[in-house]
């Protein structure tokens, strides 16, 4: 089976980082309301599918099935194309180190997709997890146990770890989530994509790590739903896992990657 070796991905990172860049701001806003919408998807679809699952019958296989099917949110933006936040916070760093864009359009490019995939993020959690009912209130084992699955999830990401914690979450997280997209890129198929994708997003998820727009998606809906999360925990966690992702998307990822496979490499 055919792949892009290191070297090759780590070109089309670059390249792939300057477009996104470079994009202006209505196209970053539309296509980060898309990527923030995907990974809602996957966030829902993750709260449903392990809601029946009673840990103390399942253990860890329960965030392992949340991991897996959550991994539907990256696909769709990886395959679908879409302007991921955590992605970009890889990619637009590359397209620096090799000198192809300046540290302010990155951020700008940041700003503009974070405010797209949280307005996507909103939307589905307000319009289509909401207000559709599919989160319920009730008992493990009822009609209503996401309600109870999403209530332990937020819990978690809101109220039980500290800003450390938090900050150091979100670095692994996004280390390996910005992993999921360069094998993705070494990759030459579909099936080869989603393979690539599915393994690191399924870790970070089982291990309990951060993701910031995930959890655009979960805290707000937990506020929603009225499951003890305040206002004040999910715009504290969003800063803190803004932080660690960026950090473990920029050093761990896109800064060893050039300088191991780009930087001092000769000129084509």
């Amino acid at each position: 089976m055919s792949y892009n070796a290191p070297p090759a991905v780590a070109a089309a990172a670059v390249a792939s980082g300057t477009t996104k860049t470079l994009l202006p701001p209505p196209k970053a806003l539309i296509g980060g309301f898309l990527a923030g919408a995907y990974i809602a998807f996957g966030g829902l679809l993750a709260i449903v599918a392990s809601s029946g699952l009673d840990p103390k019958t399942w253990g860890g296989l329960v965030t392992v099935v949340t991991g897996l099917v959550f991994s539907l949110g990256l696909i769709l933006v990886v395959i679908g194309g879409a302007e991921l936040l955590t992605g970009n916070m890889a990619l637009g760093p590359m397209a620096v180190f090799a000198g192809k864009v300046s540290v302010v359009r990155v951020l700008l490019n940041w700003l503009w997709v974070t405010i797209g995939n949280f307005a996507g993020s909103l939307f589905v959690a307000y319009v289509l997890a909401d207000k559709t009912g599919v989160i319920k209130q009730g008992a493990p084992g009822s009609a209503g146990s996401s309600w109870i699955r999403l209530q332990a999830i937020a819990a978690g990401k809101g109220m039980t770890e500290t800003h450390l914690e938090q900050f150091l979450r979100a670095l692994g997280c996004n280390w390996l989530v910005c992993l999921a997209v360069w094998l993705a890129l070494a990759a030459t198929t579909v099936g080869g994509k989603i393979l690539a994708i599915v393994f690191p997003i399924t870790a970070f998820v089982a291990l309990g790590f951060d993701h910031v727009v995930a959890n655009m998606f979960f805290l707000p809906l937990a506020i929603f739903e009225n499951t003890g999360i305040t206002g004040g925990d999910m715009v504290l966690n969003l800063i803190f896992a803004f932080l660690g992702n960026a950090v473990g998307a920029g050093v761990f990822v896109g800064g060893a990657y050039y300088y191991l496979y780009l930087k001092d490499a000769p000129a084509d």
